[in-house]
């Protein structure tokens, strides 16, 4: 079981666009005590898909049953289908035939266990942070492998895919079906922490930046920070904005039983 407990928070600013696209939350399980999932969704240019990113990943996890320990490989599954079932749902949206609303996504569970499962798709972001420095982040080179091994692809061209509407990886890409990639890490201890961000946040920022003012702040903090200086970077032209932040932290230390005694004694 886990050695630390759990400060969590979700931010958000609309930055310098007409409207706020983004969508985050943290959720638990109905059937599964202790587990906890973070969700971020990046909308394109309306709310409709990452609205959907929500409902379908609440849905999802809610009947999510687990056994006496977690099955790493049952929660990478469980993440795919939440990404598949909302991109299938958002395409057959009456509204996908002219809008095509699209939405990246970061997803995050966390198991009593001390594991931390993910899976992302388009440039939604996962980091995990050691202290002050960043041990992971998510990245594109796994969909740029794809498009060079699967779609033979030049690799040149595959880099570029966020130019092309057909090599786009979203959901709700009506001409590319999403592809999600997944990763985990066990052994999470006191001191770790996990973030989830869009876009409009990590393009300003070097990981060890993030990590340092996750780990110095409490996540509301961190956030109002982060949030505070993406603007000034921003010069104006500041995109949605969005972060969950997951600290684990030591539990404080009861007092042990000879002190209780001692102080007995006194009185």
């Amino acid at each position: 079981m886990s050695a630390y407990k759990i400060e969590a928070g979700t931010a958000q600013h609309i930055g310098n666009r007409p409207q706020q696209n983004d969508r985050v939350a943290l959720y638990t399980a109905a059937q599964a005590p202790g587990y906890v999932m973070a969700v971020l969704a990046d909308g394109n240019t309306s709310a409709i898909a990452a609205d959907q990113v929500l409902l379908t990943s609440k849905h999802l996890f809610d009947e999510f049953r687990v056994g006496d320990t977690a099955n790493l490989p049952r929660l990478q599954e469980l993440l795919r289908n939440i990404a598949q079932e909302v991109h299938q749902v958002i395409t057959m949206n009456p509204l996908a035939a002219t809008a095509e609303p699209q939405s990246a996504v970061a997803l995050l569970v966390l198991t009593p266990q001390t594991q931390a499962v993910w899976a992302h798709v388009g440039d939604a972001r996962i980091y995990r942070f050691s202290g002050e420095t960043c041990a992971m982040r998510t990245n594109d080179a796994a969909y740029v492998t794809h498009l060079v091994e699967h779609d033979k692809l030049p690799l040149e061209a595959a880099k570029k895919h966020r130019a092309s509407r057909l090599l786009n990886n979203a959901l709700g890409n009506s001409m590319k079906a999403p592809f999600v990639t997944t990763g985990y890490h066990a052994g999470l201890q006191a001191g770790d922490a996990l973030m989830l961000c869009s876009d409009g946040l990590w393009q300003l920022f070097r990981p060890e930046e993030l990590a340092a003012a996750v780990a110095r702040n409490t996540p509301r903090q961190a956030a109002e920070r982060l949030i505070s200086k993406a603007g000034e970077r921003a010069q104006g032209k500041g995109d949605n904005c969005s972060m969950a932040i997951i600290k684990l932290v030591a539990p404080p230390q009861e007092a042990p039983a000879y002190t209780v005694e001692k102080m007995r004694r006194a009185v």
